[in-house]
Formats: structure tokens, C-alpha cells, sequence
């Protein structure tokens, strides 16, 4: 008689068994249902932390945090009113005061010469001289009156209302990459050929995942496709020189996704060069600029590190721009800049300035007239409140501020008001990994790329996702849960990034839970 028994995957006797769909294994007729109710149990862990995320979102919802900050923002602004509201006081008393000065000056004048020519009449002795007196005092006292006194109103840039901005500071969540490197473009030592580089600097990555670098010693642009082994020159690299066609050791990048247009700072040949289907234009001419940046305004911000100055041009309006950074000479103090080099503009058109001498990194609101350090400023060093020479410069949409830290070899991450940053990766000294880190990008999906400059080549630091909820499940349920969940966000990057930062919130807590709760057995 043929045997059909297999072995039961929970009690390992051979018997009559049933397939699971779900992890395809076999499991006899009194197992399987315990496997079911494992089953229960893991959704049932599912639905009790999305319960207990759903009742987080609640209480955040009704948090008196809230009106507290409201009652700050209610506060501030019936501070400033009411120093406005004196301040115009001062200034209408002042008027009021000096215009009755005035009149009463001019009328005492009147009276006095009305008494000389009372005084005259009385006595009936004058002659043509008291009548040419009188009349030159008349004269004089008209016009006085005729010459009204001069009254303006100058503003004061200098605002004497302490400005406030709401910061949003939450606790990193995609704050960890795996420290082991990918390379993703070069490797092959320093060279001339496709699948070489040598000395990259600024990067630049498209929403493919393609990456555009400035090859600066080969004085060319080359993109090098997702995952591909080599790249291809998209501008320049019809060796050193100035013609149209050519490049002369350019250092940064930016490319119009709309167009595929190329934007270059041909360091040089002192010129800021489009590029566009082999096609070139000059759109900004004899500037000492090395690094480039666009607002999402359609605004070209370029450095000029000789001038100490970041300007400022309108897209087809190249004239000589507007300084928004610096051009007070070189120096340390907060409206200087001393050898500037990568730029970054936030969505407020705040300029953030790698400020390379200075070992620093200065942010200048719009208009400002000085800047204000939001990282380093203590020197060159390598502790956590110090950088050294600091380069390739990214801001979040959280404010934290990753800033390749060119000396000590190194990313570091900043938030403003902090006194001092966190090592993102690197930090090891001169090594395989990273040495002399320069230009800096993150792809959509959060994954860190870094140029490096002396080991010739593009690396890619994978970020860590700190994934809860599902960790009750096998490893193949876990798979499909993050695959629904990556199509339910694939058109809503705000929504994934929001749902992941609670549900890392949420993790921390389960693991800390789990930790004191071992702690506690032992």
C-alpha cells in the first residue's frame, strides 16, 4: 500500500498533513490549527500596535503642547504689537513736539518785530534805516515760514522686534547608514577611461538614480547610469582648454530635469557654462566660482571664493547679481566669508555656506545682512563642536544640516541651535571608506552618496529603515507587509516619511520596553 504521510513540520512524525498556503509548510491535523492560532497571534500583535499608533496619533492630536505653543505665538505677538504700538507713540510725540518748536519759534519771532513796529509807530522816530531793518527781519521770518522744517521717516533694517520661526525638530528617524560603502561610479583608480574618475567633486543625482559628477582633473561631466559599470562624457572632455566645447577643470553641477540641461562651474576658465544637447552658452562670466545651487524658485546661486560672496541671478537675467552672502572682505566675523565653498538654499531662499577657512557653516536668511553659524564656528578640529575645512553641504526637510567634514573624513549631521554635531559615517581618519569626502547627494529614497575626492570614486551609504510592527512575523510576511506598504506610499514620500517616523517612534519604545522588562527578569 503506498504511503502518503510527510513528516509534520511542528511535531517531525510522518502523517497525513495539510499544506500551508501561506508559508508552505506541512503541518499534521492536530498542528495545523495550532498554527493557525499562531497566525491569530502575530495579527493580533499587528492590530494591537496599530491600535496603540493610532491612539499616539490621537493624543498628539489633543496634546496641550499645542495650545501652549499657540499661547507663545499669542504672546510674541501681543509683545510686539504693543512695542509697535509705542514705538509709533514716541515717534508721533516727537513729530507733534518738534512741528509746535517750530511754529512757536517762527511766532515769537512775529511777535517781537510786531512790537518794534508798535514801538515805532508810538514814537513817530524812524528812518530809512529801522525800515530796512524791518523789512529784512520780515523777510527772513518769511522765509522761515516758507521753508517748512524737513521731517522723515528712515527705516531701520535692524528690526527692533525680536523675529520668531517655527522650527520643527523632531528626533531623527532615518538617522543611521550602513557604514559599509557601495561603490557606485569610479573605483578603478585615478584614470582617464569610462569607468574611471579622477578627483571628483560636486554630484549631482536624478530621480533615476542616475549621477551627473564633475570629473575635474579629466575636465569633463560624466553621468554615470543607475547600476551601470562605466559612465559617458555629457560635456567637455575635449581635453583642458577654452573653447566652447571644452572645460577646464570644473568643480560643480547642477542639472535642469525638465530640459536635461547642464550647469557647470568651470572653475578655470572663470565662467559658469549651460550645457544642452551639445549645445553651450556663457551665463556668467570672469567669477572665480567653484560651486552652484538652484532654489526650487528657478534662481542660479553661484560662490566667488576670491570675492568671499555668494550671489544671487534670475534665470536669463545674468548681470552682476545680488550678494547674499558675504562681500565683506575676508574675515571671520558674521558678515564675512572666508574662502566659501558648497552652497545650499532652503525653500525660504535662506542660503546655507560651507565656509571653508572659517571651519564653519554660516546660514544667511533672505535679506539678512550678516549670517548666523549653525555649525562649527570653534575652530579647526575633529571634536563633535569643531569641523576642518568643511565642504559638500545638504539641509533636510527637518533643518538637520549633513555637511562632508573634508579634513577630519568624515559626515557629520548638525541641527541648528545644537552646539555641536553627530558623525553620520566616517570619522576614522584617511581610509578606503572615506578620504577627503567632497560633494555630497541623497537619492529619493534616502540612501547617502558621497565624492571622493582622493580615492577617485562615487560611494553610496545605504540608509537603515527601523522597521516595527511586523517583527512578530516570519520573514516572509514581513516581506509582503513592506511591499503593500511601499505601494500604498509610492506617490506620497511625505506620507512614508511620516508613517515611518512614528512607527520608529513606536519602535524605540517596544524595544526599551522589552530591554527594562529583561532587565527586570534577571
Amino acid at each position: 500500500m503506498a504511503n502518503n504521510k510527510r513528516k509534520c513540520f511542528t511535531c517531525d512524525r510522518e502523517k497525513n498533513t495539510y499544506t500551508c498556503e501561506g508559508c508552505s509548510k506541512r503541518f499534521c491535523f492536530i498542528h495545523i490549527p495550532e498554527h493557525h492560532q499562531r497566525l491569530n497571534e502575530e495579527l493580533h500583535h499587528i492590530v494591537d500596535n496599530y491600535n496603540e499608533f493610532k491612539e499616539r496619533i490621537n493624543k498628539q492630536k489633543k496634546s496641550s503642547q499645542n495650545y501652549s505653543l499657540i499661547q507663545q505665538i499669542d504672546r510674541w505677538e501681543e509683545v510686539s504689537i504693543e512695542k509697535i504700538k509705542q514705538k509709533a507713540k514716541d515717534c508721533r510725540k516727537m513729530v507733534i513736539g518738534s512741528l509746535q518748536t517750530y511754529i512757536n519759534d517762527i511766532e515769537t519771532k512775529f511777535n517781537n518785530l510786531n512790537k518794534q513796529i508798535q514801538q515805532l509807530q508810538i514814537q513817530n522816530d524812524f528812518n530809512e534805516i529801522n525800515l530796512i531793518y524791518l523789512r529784512n527781519q520780515l523777510r527772513t521770518i518769511t522765509e522761515e515760514l516758507n521753508n517748512p522744517l524737513n521731517i522723515s521717516i528712515p527705516e531701520d533694517p535692524q528690526s527692533f522686534i525680536n523675529e520668531i520661526s517655527i522650527i520643527l525638530s523632531k528626533k531623527p528617524k532615518f538617522n543611521k547608514w550602513k557604514q559599509d560603502a557601495i561603490i557606485v561610479a569610479g573605483g578603478n583608480g585615478e584614470g582617464e577611461k569610462l569607468n574611471q574618475l579622477y578627483h571628483p567633486e560636486g554630484i549631482f543625482i536624478d530621480k533615476q538614480k542616475n549621477i551627473f559628477i564633475a570629473d575635474r582633473f579629466n575636465h569633463r561631466i560624466v553621468e554615470w547610469k543607475y547600476n551601470a559599470k562605466e559612465g559617458q562624457t555629457v560635456a567637455g572632455g575635449n581635453e583642458l582648454g577654452n573653447r566652447m566645447d571644452q572645460l577646464n577643470y570644473p568643480t560643480d553641477i547642477i542639472v535642469d530635469q525638465q530640459n536635461y540641461s547642464i550647469i557647470i562651474a568651470d572653475w578655470q576658465n572663470r565662467r559658469v557654462i549651460q550645457w544642452l544637447n551639445q549645445k553651450q552658452q556663457i551665463l556668467i562670466n570672469n567669477i572665480d566660482c567653484s560651486r552652484l545651487a538652484m532654489d526650487e524658485y528657478g534662481f542660479l546661486y553661484a560662490n566667488d571664493y576670491k570675492k568671499n560672496e555668494v550671489r544671487r541671478w534670475k534665470m536669463g537675467e545674468y548681470n552682476e547679481g545680488i550678494v547674499v552672502a558675504g562681500g565683506n572682505g575676508q574675515g571671520n566675523q558674521l558678515n564675512q566669508l572666508n574662502s566659501p565653498t558648497f552652497i545650499f538654499v532652503d525653500e525660504h531662499q535662506s542660503v546655507y555656506v560651507s565656509d571653508g577657512s572659517n571651519h564653519r557653516v554660516m546660514k544667511w536668511r533672505k535679506d539678512a545682512t550678516e549670517g548666523r553659524i549653525v555649525a562649527g564656528g570653534n575652530g579647526k578640529g575633529r571634536n563633535l563642536n569643531q569641523l576642518s575645512s568643511p565642504e559638500g553641504l545638504i539641509v533636510d526637510n527637518f533643518g538637520r544640516i549633513y555637511i562632508s567634514d573634508f579634513g577630519n573624513h568624515r559626515i557629520v549631521r548638525w541641527c541648528e541651535q545644537k552646539e555641536e554635531g553627530e558623525v553620520v559615517v566616517g570619522g576614522n581618519g584617511e581610509g578606503i571608506q572615506l578620504n577627503s569626502p567632497g560633494g555630497l547627494s541623497f537619492d529619493d529614497e534616502g540612501n547617502l552618496y558621497i565624492g571622493n575626492y582622493i580615492n577617485h570614486r562615487i560611494t553610496k551609504f545605504e540608509i537603515i529603515l527601523l522597521l516595527v510592527g511586523y517583527f512578530c512575523l516570519e520573514k516572509k510576511y514581513q516581506d509582503i507587509m513592506l511591499a503593500d506598504f511601499r505601494a500604498f506610499c509610492a506617490n506620497d514620500n511625505k506620507r512614508l516619511v511620516n508613517f515611518w517616523n512614528e512607527l520608529n517612534d513606536l519602535a524605540n519604545e517596544k524595544i526599551n520596553e522589552k530591554q527594562r522588562t529583561s532587565s527586570n527578569d534577571n
